[in-house]
């Protein structure tokens, strides 16, 4: 079967013109959908490409997105006879995979409503790497906050300045270096640090060397 674009409109079944607007034309989820032994109708595209359109909004870096649906030939009597697989790629190497089986929808035994609560868990499980992905981002760019460069030493008065991720300048003194590791620090010398208000001002401390030049 051919795969769709999610944000390509579908043709109007009745008219054989594009449908007015329903998703942004910027959508750009690569979309492979696989229907069997059920038929391939152009509701159930337009279905499947708005849900898509909805999981990238939750992600706006989604890479592929491949979704099969079909009615296996022993489902169930009673409940949801469908079988609905999202397969779900974001970068750099996550995979979010949804499967809905027969029997799994008691309460829902249409396809549209099977089809819509398998990307409802899609979407849950989406926007929960996203805030995963988003907080490692931030602890990263912390920890960068917390390094510095030695710029200046004194070594007979036992203490130096660093220049902060900030281009700031920032004081410490030789009892804050870490292993008593003061007399072997060089200009150039890349550290981890925590900042302090100090006497005079803000200062590092707790300097940990990190790359020596």
């Amino acid at each position: 079967m051919p795969g769709l674009k999610a944000g390509q409109p579908a043709a109007n079944t009745k008219t054989g013109h594009p449908k007015a607007e329903r998703w942004d034309k910027s959508m750009q989820v690569p979309l492979d959908l696989s229907v069997r032994d059920i038929p391939r109708e152009q509701w159930l595209e337009d279905l499947v490409n708005e849900q898509v359109a909805g999981l990238e909004r939750v992600c706006d870096h989604i890479s592929s997105c491949r979704v099969s649906i079909e009615r296996p030939q022993k489902a169930q009597q009673t409940g949801n006879p469908y079988r609905v697989r999202i397969d779900i790629n974001v970068p750099p190497k996550h995979e979010v995979v949804v499967t809905q089986e027969p029997g799994d929808e008691e309460m829902h035994p249409d396809l549209a409503g099977v089809v819509r609560s398998a990307f409802d868990s899609a979407q849950r499980q989406v926007r929960e790497l996203v805030d995963r992905q988003r907080h490692n981002v931030k602890a990263h760019d912390a920890d960068l906050e917390r390094q510095g460069t030695v710029r200046k030493l004194f070594l007979a008065g036992g203490y130096g300045f660093l220049q902060t991720f900030d281009n700031r300048e920032l004081y410490f003194h030789r009892n804050s270096v870490f292993n008593c590791d003061f007399n072997q620090l060089k200009l150039g010398t890349i550290v981890r640090y925590e900042e302090e208000e100090g006497d005079e001002g803000p200062q590092a401390s707790t300097v940990h060397v990190l790359q020596r030049p």
